[in-house]
């Protein structure tokens, strides 16, 4: 993050990591790296690293990491990754405090597009 609270483009600034059984994720990563959780809610907690990443830790069937990353311009973004091959999963979507899009990479990995 740059110092007035802007993204660098193209940095990874959140993470998500997901599978089932949350509360044993929760344990993991707090008791193993220190990471502090903050339960959100049913199936989401927030995450803050002691190296000032965050995310989130959610509830899923299927365990998945999933990085996002700061662009300046969604919409070209997401233009892009489609011209390179990705299948869009989610337009870009605006959730009341960001506005993401995620898409596949060429192995199938899921890549979160955050408008910096």
């Amino acid at each position: 993050m740059n110092e007035d609270g802007t993204y660098r483009a193209n940095a990874v600034v959140h993470f998500d990591i997901s599978g089932p059984h949350e509360e044993d994720l929760h344990r993991f990563y707090s008791d193993l790296l220190g990471w502090q959780v903050s339960p959100k809610g049913p199936g989401y907690a927030l995450v803050q690293t002691p190296g000032g990443l965050g995310g989130a830790i959610s509830n899923a069937p299927d365990a998945s990491v999933c990085m996002g990353v700061a662009v300046p311009d969604i919409e070209q973004a997401v233009s892009r990754a489609s011209e390179l091959g990705s299948e869009v999963v989610m337009p870009p979507t605006d959730n009341g405090w960001v506005t993401k899009a995620q898409v596949k990479d060429p192995a199938g990995n899921l890549l979160t597009l955050i408008q910096a």
